[in-house]
Parts: C-alpha cells; sequence; structure tokens
C-alpha cells in the first residue's frame, strides 16, 4: 500500500507520522507529493499534483481518493482501527463534501511547513523518495 500526501501541509506530515506509529502499518509506504514518485503516481490516477486536494492511496491495482482512502488505510492498521469501516454508512457525497472542504483549507486551518516532512529514525526505507 502506497500513500500519496502533501508534505508540506501540516495536517498530512501528521497523518504519516500517526501511520508510522502504528503496528499495523508497517507495510505502508509514502510518497509525497513533491517528489518524483508521488507526482507519478497520482498523474497515473489522473489527478493534477500541483492542484490537489485529496489523499491518493494505492494498493493491488486499485486507488482511493478523499474519505474513501482514509477508510482504507485504517482498516489496513488492523483491530481497533478497522472499526472505521463504520464510516460508509455515512454517504459519500456527504463525507467527500466535508473532506474536500477541509482540504482546500487545510493550510489555513492546519498550519503549512516551508520544508517537506522528514523521515523518522528508522522510517527512511518506507519513503520512496
Amino acid at each position: 500500500m502506497i500513500v500519496v500526501f502533501d508534505a508540506h501541509c501540516l495536517v498530512c506530515s501528521g497523518w504519516v507520522r500517526f501511520l508510522l506509529r502504528r503496528r499495523g502499518g508497517q507495510h505502508i509506504r509514502f510518497a509525497s507529493v513533491q517528489g518524483p514518485t508521488g507526482r507519478s503516481l497520482l498523474l497515473q490516477a489522473g489527478l493534477q499534483p500541483d492542484a490537489l486536494q485529496t489523499l491518493l492511496v494505492l494498493d493491488r491495482g486499485r486507488s482511493w481518493q478523499n474519505t474513501a482512502a482514509i477508510l482504507r488505510v485504517l482498516d489496513a492498521l488492523g483491530w481497533p482501527w478497522k472499526l472505521a469501516w463504520a464510516g460508509w454508512i455515512v454517504p459519500a457525497p456527504w463525507r467527500d463534501g466535508a473532506y474536500r472542504w477541509a482540504a482546500t483549507r487545510r493550510y489555513r486551518l492546519f498550519g503549512r511547513s516551508d520544508a517537506c516532512m522528514l523521515p523518522p529514525e528508522g522510517s527512511a526505507h518506507r519513503f520512496l523518495d
């Protein structure tokens, strides 16, 4: 599983750090939209890297975006995170509408770093570039 994320976004980097700390997420790898691998994966998924407003998750030839990406990753972490699948009860237009609202305002709401997130010690091998 690959998570493509915005390494300048503080909430996105926080999400990656959260995943790195979870034992069930040891198989998850990461690519930032600022790197060549992340940009390539976004283009392959039909997304514009310079105007990205979503999280992209790739796993076994499939891709997920928006809240479906978050729910997919949480499921992959195992228990108790699998319980997040209850989120599928909420209609996708509502879930994704709220997600897009926050995503378009993420720098204003959560902040922005001038430098890309650096992998924590011992985790560099999980980052694709």
